[in-house]
């Protein structure tokens, strides 16, 4: 450890994210320049949470990495440091029961709004973690959270925020081992779901919880939605996509 940060793992080094776009458009004219970055839409569990990040153009911290390549600990390490460093950040959420009514791309949408909503600063420009543009007029960075310094910012920020959240509900739903699994799927998890069904967090809707037990709460069925199998392991595991 390194005032409270761990030593970064040799992995790791060599991996920096930079600052290079967020110079572009400040060279530009812009100021805010707001990094954003998702994290659950493949979780079974839990919320959607979108996490944004304004960083300074006259101070750095080091060791920041895209939050999913950083331990558990090494990522509540860095939030409080991270936190400090921005201009500005936020995270909006979108509940396992939007998700099931909106869909996961308008829940993704409305994570982003209210995370935007919640900063505190007019952005001038915005960029954002993937291949598609779910905040509207951003600019989307293919493996941002790697590459793009204020987008790991903002993954730190979401994963960290989220993983608290679902810590804590695990205290309500112990038999589902929200505490390690943070809602995603596993060994523990699908053997709860497969004895218990589904808690009142889970997404209700997703094709995941067609051969599930049903104890007490009701199956989300959404008018005019198709569900469809992706194969577990490929990012969303099994999820919903949108028809008609």
């Amino acid at each position: 450890m390194s005032g409270g940060v761990p030593v970064l793992r040799g992995a790791l080094r060599g991996k920096a994210p930079t600052l290079r776009l967020e110079r572009e458009i400040w060279e530009g004219g812009a100021r805010v320049v707001v990094g954003m970055d998702e994290v659950g839409r493949g979780a079974w569990a839990g919320p959607l949470t979108v996490g944004a990040a304004v960083l300074p153009s006259d101070r750095r911290v080091y060791k920041v990495r895209d939050s999913k390549m950083l331990t558990e600990g090494e990522r509540e390490a860095l939030f409080d440091r991270v936190a400090e460093w921005c201009r500005g950040w936020a995270v909006g959420h979108a509940s396992a029961e939007e998700c099931d009514a909106l869909g996961m791309s308008e829940a993704q949408r409305l994570a982003a709004r209210r995370a935007l909503e919640a900063l505190g600063l007019a952005p001038d420009a915005v960029l954002v973690d993937g291949i598609w543009d779910f905040v509207g007029g951003a600019r989307s960075v293919v493996r941002g959270d790697a590459s793009c310094l204020s987008i790991a910012a903002a993954s730190i920020l979401a994963k960290v925020s989220r993983d608290r959240i679902m810590r804590a509900e695990a205290e309500h739903f112990p038999a589902y081992w929200f505490e390690s699994n943070k809602g995603y799927p596993g060994p523990r998890h699908r053997a709860a779901l497969a004895w218990l069904g589904p808690s009142a967090i889970h997404r209700r809707s997703w094709a995941f919880m067609d051969a599930l037990a049903w104890p007490g709460l009701g199956r989300f069925e959404r008018p005019g939605y198709q569900r469809t199998l992706f194969p577990a392991g490929v990012g969303q595991a099994w999820t919903e996509a949108e028809g008609g």
